[in-house]
C-alpha cells in the first residue's frame, strides 16, 4: 500500500495494546515511530480504557514493520504479534480474496490488494516455512505460513471468490469457513459426474449451433458462451432431490431459454421449431407470445429417483419482474402441500447481470424473502453474468463493484465462479444449495461468462464493444476446453465425445424433419403436473359457467358472524375494536342491518367454513387502512395477537391475512404467481389506496390482463383498490377505473365498482365457488364503509346473489321517468340525496354494479321499463377523460338501445382530483345537482 492516507482497518486492540505495555516497561524496545504515537496517549488514563486509533501519521504497512519485533525473540509478547499478523492476513483472505479471484472467463486482469501479500504483514520469505496456530482454518491444528497462504489462496482467489463477511451470524461465517476451507473450495467429482457435466454441456452447445444455422437471423437469445448455465441448473435440481423437494419453480429472463426449456424440461424441440416458424397452434387458437417467453411445466425425474414438478415460469419482456411471481408460486405450493417448514420447494431466479442490479423489483423481491407472510425457506438467485448490459458496459451501468451487491442486503453468501470452470461451478452449486437448505436463506451465484453472439443474434456487438469481442470471437468454448480436460485424465475418448454429439444433432434434425413432413406428434401440456390442479377450472368467455350459487343460510352466517367478535379470555382489545364489535352484536340482535365490513368478513369466514382457504395482502390490511377491518387484534397489554377469522369453525380452511410491506409490484406479482398455484383459494391483494396501483403497472399489464392471451394460464386475483372523489387530493382519489377498462378484452378480467355489503359478499364469494378463473378488480370504496345507506339485510346475504346492474330503489310503475341516470360507485348515494332534496321522482337512477364484462342484457331488460328514447345519463365524478365513460361511448355510441347516451362528469383533465376539499365539495354538489336536474344532460363536463 504505497499511498499513506490508507490505513489498517483490522489492527488487533490486543496487539497494539500488548506492544503498549512493552512500550511502558521499556520505550526503547519499541521503534521511533511507535514511541512517537504512544506518547500521544500521555496523560489520558491506564491502557485498559484506552482506545487506540489509526491516524494519518501511520500507513499500514508501517505499523507491522515498525513493531519493533524481528520475529526471532523468545518472549510470549512477539509471538503473539506474529500470530496475530497471521490471523488478519486469514481474515483479509476471507474479506477480499473475491476481489484478486480469476472469475472472468476472458483472463482480463483483476486489481491487485497488499493486504494479501505476507510481506505486507512484515513476513520475509524466510517465515513462511515457520509454523503458526492454523485452528481458526478447517484442518491441521499448525500450518507453516506458506501452506496457511497456499490454503487460503486456493480456497477464495482461485475461480471462485466468495463474500460472506458482511453476515453479522458467527454461525453462518463459521459454517462457511468450515465447509469451504476444510476442501480448499474443490467437489470431489467422480468420472461419470465428469462426463455428466461434459454431455450437458454438449447438448447445449449443439443445440445453440443448431438453432443459429437452421434458423438463420431469427432472434433465439442464445446461451452460447454461458453453456455452464445448463450443468448449473442440473446440480441444483440433483441437490433438490437429495432434500426431496416436490416441486422447483423457475424465472429467468430470455438468454438461454430455448436451452432451458429443451434440455431441463424436455420440451419437444419440435414444438420450439414450431414457434420459430409461426406455425405453432397457440398462435392460431390465441395471440400467444414469442418463443422466448413462454414457460413450460414437467414432471422431473432425479438421478435418486426423486419426482418433482418442475416449472420455468413465462416471462415478459420487463426482465426481472416475473422474480415475485416466482416467489409467490413457491409459497403458493408450499401452503397447498402444507409444507409450513418451507423444505420441500424451491425457486430458481436466472438474472442477467445489468438487471440484476439495475430493476428495483429485484430490491423489493429481495426484501420479502424473509417476511413471514412471504418466505419460501430462500431462492437460488443465479446471475448470469453477461459482463455487459445490451450495450452498455459495468462502469455505466452500475455504481457497485458487483452486479450481485443489491443482495448483500439480506446478509446471505455470494459466489462469484469463473463460468469456463464447471468443477468449481458444481462445489459453488453444492455449498450454496446446502446453506439454503440449512439456514434457510436466500443464496446467490454470480457466474461470470460472456455472450458469443450480441443482445440476440442480430445484434453486431463490434459495434460497442470491438476490443472484447475480438477475445470472444478467438476464445474456445468452455464445451472444447472441457472436452480437452477430461481427454486428458482418461475421463473420455475423443470418439465418445464425438458420437454424444452426433446423437443429439440426429435427435433434433428429426423433430425438424416431422414438421417439414407435417407429421406433428402429440405434445405435453405446457402446463405440466400444474394441469391437473387446474382441471376443474375454466377461462374463455363469460357464459352460464359464472351462474353460481353464492348464498349461505342465515342461521349460519349468525353464528359466522358471532365468531369473528369472539376473542379469548382475558384478552384486552382496544377500545376502538370493542366498539366495533359491539356494532356486530348490534346487528345479530337485530338492532342493526349489515355494514360493509360485516358482509366483507362473512364471505371469508363463509368460504374458510366450506373449505377454501383465503389469502390477503396489503399495506395495513391487517387493521385496514381505514380501520374496518380489525382481522387481527392486539392485546394493549401483552402485544399478543388473535386472529378472530382462523377460529369461526371447526375444520375450517385457514385466513391467511399479512400487512405488507411497503411494496407494490412486488407484492401484488408475489399474489399473482400464488394464484396461479393456487386456484382453489380467494388470492386478494388490496392497496392501501387505489392510486397505488401505478406502481405495480407492468404487473397489471404483461402479467395479470394478458397471461390467458399469451401464455394460456388463468388466475383468479382480487385486486381491492379504494377509490373515490373525496376531497384527499389528486393523489388518494382515484384507482385508475380507465386504465383497467382500456385493457379489457375477450372477457379477460371483471372490473366492478359495488355499492351494498351484499354485493360484495357475494363478488367475492363468486369468485371462487364457480369454475370460472378471471382476475377480478374492485373499485372498492372508503366512505362507503360508514355511510348510513350502506347497509344490507341478512336475507341479501342468504337468499339474493350478484346483481351486474342494480335497478332504482324507487318503484317505476307509478311515476313517469324523464331521465335515466347510470352510473357506480360512490357517487350513486350523493345522487340519491340529491334526487331527494330536489323532490325528483321522474329520474331513475341505475347502478352498473360490474362495468366489465359489460352485461348489456341486464342493462337491456331494466331499460325496457321506459319508453324509448328516454334518455341515458352516464354520471361519474372523475374527470371526462378519467372513469368509465369513455370506455362506454367507444362500446354504445351515442345511443343504447333506443335510449340516447351522454355524460354528467367533471372536466377533462390532466389530474384525477383537487387537491382542495373545499373545491372539492364545490365541484362534486355542482355535479350531483346537474345531473338530477338535468340542466347539462348531454354535455361532457359540467
Amino acid at each position: 500500500m504505497d499511498n499513506p492516507d490508507q490505513h489498517v482497518d483490522c489492527q488487533s486492540l490486543a496487539f497494539m495494546e500488548g506492544l503498549y505495555e512493552e512500550y511502558l516497561k521499556d520505550p526503547q524496545s519499541v521503534s521511533e515511530s511507535w514511541r512517537s504515537y504512544f506518547a500521544s496517549f500521555e496523560g489520558n488514563g491506564d491502557s485498559g480504557a484506552r482506545e487506540f486509533q489509526l491516524g494519518p501519521s501511520f500507513p499500514a504497512r508501517s505499523i507491522y514493520n515498525a513493531s519493533g519485533f524481528s520475529g526471532n525473540g523468545s518472549s510470549s509478547m512477539a509471538a503473539a504479534a506474529l500470530q496475530d499478523r497471521v490471523d488478519q492476513l486469514v481474515r483479509l483472505y476471507r474479506v477480499r480474496g473475491h476481489m484478486v479471484a480469476q472469475l472472468d472467463p476472458l483472463g482480463r486482469p483483476r486489481p491487485h490488494f497488499e493486504e494479501l501479500d505476507p510481506d505486507y504483514y512484515g513476513f520475509s520469505d524466510a517465515d513462511m516455512q515457520k509454523r503458526f496456530s492454523s485452528k481458526t482454518i478447517a484442518g491441521p491444528d499448525t500450518l507453516t505460513l506458506g501452506e496457511i497462504v497456499e490454503a487460503m489462496r486456493e480456497t477464495y482467489c482461485r475461480t471462485i471468490g466468495v463474500q460472506f463477511m458482511h453476515i453479522n451470524s458467527t454461525e453462518k461465517q463459521d459454517w462457511l469457513e468450515q465447509r469451504m476451507e476444510s476442501t480448499r473450495n474443490r467437489l470431489a467429482i467422480s468420472p461419470q459426474m465428469q462426463r455428466k457435466i461434459l454431455q450437458i454441456l454438449i447438448d447445449a452447445t449443439i443445440l445453440e449451433d443448431f438453432i443459429f444455422k437452421k434458423f438463420m437471423g431469427k432472434k433465439s437469445f442464445s446461451l452460447s458462451g454461458g453453456e455452464t448455465l445448463m450443468p448449473l441448473l442440473y446440480l441444483a435440481l440433483e441437490k433438490a432431490g437429495e432434500y426431496d423437494m416436490n416441486g422447483v419453480i423457475i424465472g429467468m429472463s430470455h438468454r438461454g431459454r430455448m436451452n432451458v426449456l429443451i434440455n431441463l424440461l424436455g420440451k419437444r424441440p419440435f414444438e420450439i421449431f414450431q414457434e420459430f416458424m409461426g406455425t405453432h397452434p397457440h398462435y392460431e387458437q390465441k395471440r400467444g407470445d414469442v418463443k422466448y417467453h413462454l414457460g413450460y411445466g414437467t414432471k422431473y425425474r432425479c438421478d435418486n429417483g426423486t419426482e418433482m414438478h418442475l416449472s420455468l415460469c413465462f416471462n415478459p419482456s420487463h426482465l426481472e419482474f416475473v422474480n415475485p411471481v416466482v416467489s409467490g408460486r413457491v409459497r403458493a405450493n408450499m401452503d397447498r402441500h402444507d409444507d409450513h417448514e418451507r423444505r420441500k420447494g424451491l425457486g430458481i431466479m436466472i438474472h442477467g447481470d445489468a438487471a440484476f442490479i439495475g430493476e428495483g423489483i429485484v430490491q423489493e423481491t429481495l426484501n420479502l424473502s424473509q417476511l413471514k407472510g412471504y418466505s419460501t425457506g430462500g431462492t437460488l438467485h443465479i446471475i448470469v453474468n453477461n459482463q455487459l448490459g445490451f450495450t452498455t458496459d459495468p462502469a455505466d451501468s452500475r455504481s457497485t463493484t458487483y452486479a450481485s451487491d443489491i443482495a448483500k442486503m439480506l446478509e446471505v453468501p455470494i459466489f462469484h465462479v469463473n463460468g469456463e470452470d464447471p468443477e468449481a461451478v458444481a462445489q459453488v452449486v453444492n455449498v450454496a444449495m446446502d446453506y439454503r437448505q440449512r439456514f434457510q436463506t436466500d443464496v446467490v451465484i454470480d457466474m461470470y461468462c460472456f455472450r458469443y453472439w450480441g443482445h440476440n443474434e442480430q445484434d453486431e456487438p463490434m459495434l460497442t464493444q470491438p476490443l472484447m469481442y475480438k477475445q470472444i470471437k478467438a476464445h474456445p468454448s468452455v464445451k472444447d476446453n472441457y472436452q480437452e480436460k477430461l481427454l486428458k485424465l482418461g475421463g473420455i475418448t475423443r470418439a465418445e465425445a464425438q458420437a454424444i454429439a452426433k446423437e443429439r444433432r440426429s435427435t433434433l434434425s428429426e423433430d425438424l424433419n416431422l414438421l417439414k413432413n407435417d407429421e406433428i406428434p402429440d405434445k405435453a401440456s405446457p402446463h405440466g403436473t400444474l394441469a391437473e390442479v387446474w382441471s376443474h377450472y375454466k377461462g374463455g368467455l363469460d357464459s352460464d359457467l359464472f351462474k353460481v350459487d353464492t348464498r349461505v343460510p342465515e342461521p349460519r352466517l349468525r353464528e359466522l358472524l358471532a365468531a369473528t367478535i369472539r376473542l379469548p379470555d382475558g384478552f384486552n382489545p382496544h377500545d376502538n375494536v370493542l366498539k366495533h364489535n359491539a356494532k356486530r352484536q348490534q346487528m345479530l340482535d337485530g338492532e342493526a342491518p349489515l355494514d360493509w365490513s360485516a358482509a366483507e368478513a362473512l364471505a371469508y369466514a363463509s368460504l374458510a367454513d366450506e373449505g377454501i382457504p383465503v389469502r390477503m395482502s396489503g399495506q395495513d390490511c391487517e387493521r385496514g387502512t381505514f380501520a374496518h377491518r380489525y382481522a387481527v387484534v392486539h392485546d394493549q397489554e401483552t402485544g399478543e395477537m388473535y386472529r378472530p377469522l382462523q377460529h369461526v369453525s371447526t375444520g375450517q380452511a385457514p385466513v391467511r391475512i399479512y400487512n405488507s410491506p411497503l411494496s407494490e409490484a412486488g407484492v401484488l406479482g408475489f399474489e399473482f404467481g400464488y394464484s396461479l398455484d393456487y386456484p382453489d383459494a380467494l388470492v386478494i391483494w388490496e392497496a392501501q389506496f387505489g392510486d397505488f396501483v401505478n406502481t405495480a403497472q407492468v404487473i397489471i399489464d404483461q402479467f395479470i390482463s394478458s397471461c390467458e392471451e399469451k401464455w394460456e394460464y388463468l388466475t383468479g386475483l382480487v385486486m381491492l383498490l379504494p377509490h373515490g372523489s373525496e376531497g384527499q387530493g389528486s393523489e388518494h382519489s382515484s384507482a385508475r377505473l380507465e386504465r383497467f377498462l382500456t385493457l379489457c378484452a375477450n372477457d379477460n378480467m371483471q372490473v366492478v365498482n359495488v355499492t351494498t355489503p351484499a354485493q360484495i359478499f357475494h363478488l367475492l364469494r363468486r369468485q371462487v365457488k364457480g369454475i370460472w378463473r378471471k382476475p377480478l378488480i374492485v373499485m372498492s370504496p372508503k366512505s362507503l364503509f360508514r355511510h348510513p345507506r350502506v347497509v344490507s339485510d341478512w336475507s341479501d346475504l342468504s337468499e339474493r346473489r350478484f346483481q351486474r346492474v342494480l335497478p332504482d330503489v324507487l318503484p317505476d310503475q307509478e311515476r313517469k321517468v324523464s331521465r335515466v341516470l347510470l352510473c357506480s360507485g360512490k357517487v350513486y348515494y350523493e345522487l340519491e340525496a340529491e334526487r331527494e332534496a330536489q323532490g325528483r321522482s321522474d329520474v331513475a337512477i341505475l347502478r352498473l354494479e360490474q362495468i366489465y364484462p359489460l352485461p348489456e342484457n341486464s342493462l337491456k331488460k331494466l331499460l325496457k321499463q321506459y319508453p324509448e328514447g328516454t334518455p341515458l345519463v352516464w354520471v361519474q365524478e372523475e374527470p371526462e377523460n378519467f372513469g368509465a365513460w369513455r370506455f362506454l361511448r367507444v362500446k354504445w355510441g351515442s345511443e343504447f338501445h333506443g335510449h340516447p347516451f351522454s355524460v354528467v362528469s367533471r372536466p377533462a383533465s390532466p389530474s384525477p382530483a383537487s387537491g382542495s376539499e373545499k373545491v372539492h365539495k364545490a365541484e362534486q354538489q355542482k355535479l350531483v345537482s346537474f345531473a338530477i336536474s338535468g340542466e347539462l344532460a348531454g354535455q361532457a363536463g359540467s
